[in-house]
């Protein structure tokens, strides 16, 4: 059934139908938990309430078009065709979902499901469903919110498992997109990090634009996910061919060389005006000439790369004549139909280099060849590059991520940098030597006959660099009595909002903080974790030290973690070849590294929901050691 009535009649109908055993509804009415509105709250509940074991759709939302069985629960045009089988989009936005439905990209598309609010029916529940309808290929979803976490954790792996690939748009982003993203479905979007950490760790692809969601979709519902990153790439200019290699800077596309043998062949067609290299340019020479061209491309189709892919845009026929093209569409034609009658799939893809100059025509004539057209060449290789990571199984984690409620932050407490660094010593974690004095005297005790460097540092304040409460690189008895002094003059100084837990510092003596200053550390990493709005606990791995807000070279994962996703993460900071020995330099005892955030990691995970937010900065890396210089934890 279709609710198209206001909100309020909408629950009356919705019990009415669950009362006569209906299998299920669509809610449109909008004016739920996603408005200002002060009933919408409870307005939604009662919609639940009322439909009790009826599955419904919405509110807010459109329903949905089943384009393999023909059928479509739906108030308003599409753009879709009846396919024997293809992808499935889930979308929150039912404005979206309809503009999708009118791509002219060739996408086969088997269902159109629409969410909106995600009452009663969630993300997962389709997930699951449409996992296992064999006709359905990929599933890509456009969301606000994952709903139920744990759920959608089980059905993402479920999808895996079944070997099909989801691909995620997901909005809500910025902080004014969360706010927009509320107000329209009342998902809680949680912050842009911890939900990508998410889909990492559950093998699902993310893009950033709905045609590359589009494309990836339809690269996957063609070939699947791609089980490789070796792509061979030909154009007729070099211009394209230096585009393609640019535009692949940074992502999973390589372009290996050819093959001797490959390579010979080419040569033989091309002539010694060629360059045979990957990219091609084989310029024009055999331009209309369909034999020689088609033994051309059948040469490059033939070499074991993961995908070939074709640059080709054909001039727009109100305007010119394109006929001059059709020599390039037949001979790629040709090396795919021979392929297919030797029993071998082709793996080719024909971009345009811009999105409009592959008509519907021509995407046509190659997908009788089965050749898949991409429409766009940024978009085209971001596509391949979301096809290859579909691909890659090595660090999926079937290990639910921990998850807390959601709590007011205006009660927490802190751990000074004392108390912090002492409970996750017991966990493993190294930390220098060090002494609390209040004292010139208990200061010269401490230091006496001891030959080391010495940093000192106000205790009680959460950002000692700010205030000016450090100082580094003391070794003579002069040098630590001034800066003992001056830093007492620091504390006594600071305002009451400068201070952690006012209520526990009002009253104390001041404090300082002796410790053992690390000499010549190879790198200073932070290890951040803080409390995701969706409940997820986040570690943040970065470059760390005073700058590093500033340098913002940092990596995200879900807690718990593996020793194996930890050690990935820092391979990708821009700081891995300080890790790795840069320029002659020690490297890191990358084992000591990882094991000291994996302390941290078991630290939290023990704390449980007790636990706001953790913070090493730094945590200082030696070629034999690892330290945590400064710390401060905050609990509920």
């Amino acid at each position: 059934s279709f609710i198209g009535l206001n909100r309020s009649a909408s629950v009356a109908v919705v019990r009415e139908l669950a009362n006569a055993g209906a299998g299920g509804a669509v809610c449109f009415a909008s004016g739920f938990r996603e408005s200002d509105l002060d009933d919408g709250e409870l307005l939604q509940t009662q919609l639940v309430t009322a439909a009790g074991d009826m599955p419904i759709l919405g509110p807010n939302c459109y329903g949905f078009i089943n384009y393999v069985d023909n059928a479509v629960v739906w108030p308003d045009q599409h753009g879709g065709v009846t396919v024997d089988g293809g992808v499935a989009i889930v979308a929150q936005s039912s404005n979206v979902a309809i503009n999708m439905t009118m791509q002219q990209r060739g996408l086969n598309l088997a269902y159109l499901v629409t969410l909106g609010n995600q009452a009663q029916t969630q993300v997962c529940d389709l997930v699951d469903a449409l996992v296992a309808d064999p006709r359905v290929s990929a599933i890509g979803l456009y969301l606000e919110g994952f709903g139920d976490i744990e759920r959608f954790c089980h059905s993402a792996l479920r999808a895996r498992e079944a070997g099909k690939s989801i691909v995620v748009l997901k909005v809500g982003k910025t902080q004014k997109a969360q706010v927009a993203t509320f107000t329209h479905t009342a998902s809680m979007a949680g912050g842009a990090a911890a939900s990508s950490a998410l889909l990492v760790r559950l093998g699902i692809v993310e893009v950033s634009t709905i045609s590359v969601f589009l494309e990836t979709l339809k690269l996957l519902d063609h070939l699947g996910p791609l089980t490789g990153s070796a792509i061979a790439s030909v154009s007729c200019s070099g211009g394209e061919a230096g585009l393609m290699s640019d535009l692949a800077e940074g992502s999973e596309l390589q372009y290996p060389d050819f093959s001797p043998a490959t390579t010979s062949v080419l040569r033989k067609i091309l002539g010694l005006r060629v360059t045979v290299a990957n990219p091609l340019d084989y310029h024009t020479y055999i331009w209309g000439d369909v034999p020689t061209m088609t033994d051309c491309f059948s040469a490059i189709v033939a070499a074991p790369f993961d995908l070939h892919v074709f640059v080709l845009d054909i001039p727009r026929a109100d305007r010119c004549d394109p006929s001059g093209h059709d020599c390039a569409i037949e001979a790629i034609c040709n090396c795919a139909v021979a392929l297919a009658e030797r029993g071998i799939r082709p793996t080719i893809a024909v971009i345009g280099l811009l999105p409009e100059n592959l008509s519907a025509d021509v995407i046509d004539k190659f997908r009788c060849a089965d050749v898949i057209t991409l429409h766009g060449v940024e978009t085209a290789i971001a596509a391949i590059d979301a096809s290859i990571r579909a691909g890659q199984k090595g660090f999926v984690d079937s290990v639910i991520p921990m998850l807390s409620a959601s709590v007011s932050t205006a009660t927490s407490k802190l751990l000074d940098e004392v108390s912090a660094k002492k409970v996750l010593k017991s966990y493993g974690l190294a930390i220098p030597f060090s002494a609390v004095v209040s004292t010139l005297t208990e200061l010269q005790q401490v230091t006496k006959n001891k030959e080391h460097s010495w940093v000192l540092k106000v205790l009680g304040v959460a950002h000692k660099t700010e205030i000016g409460g450090v100082r580094l690189n003391l070794r003579t008895e002069a040098e630590l009595e001034f800066a003992f002094e001056d830093l007492m003059q620091v504390a006594a100084s600071l305002s009451p909002h400068d201070l952690q837990q006012q209520e526990l510092n009002q009253g104390r003596e001041t404090q300082i903080l002796l410790e053992q200053q690390i000499e010549s550390p190879i790198a200073e990493l932070i290890v951040g974790v803080s409390r995701d709005a969706s409940g997820l606990m986040l570690l943040t791995l970065g470059s760390g030290g005073i700058y590093a807000e500033l340098i913002k070279d940092v990596t995200h994962l879900l807690l718990p973690t593996t020793a194996n996703a930890v050690y990935k993460a820092l391979s990708e900071l821009k700081l891995a070849p300080l890790l790795k020995g840069y320029r002659g330099r020690p490297a890191a005892n990358m084992d000591l590294v990882v094991a000291a955030i994996m302390a941290i990691d078991a630290y939290v995970v023990d704390q449980g929901e007790g636990l706001l937010s953790l913070d090493v900065n730094p945590l200082m890396v030696t070629p034999t050691a690892v330290f945590a210089v400064d710390a401060l934890i905050e609990f509920v």
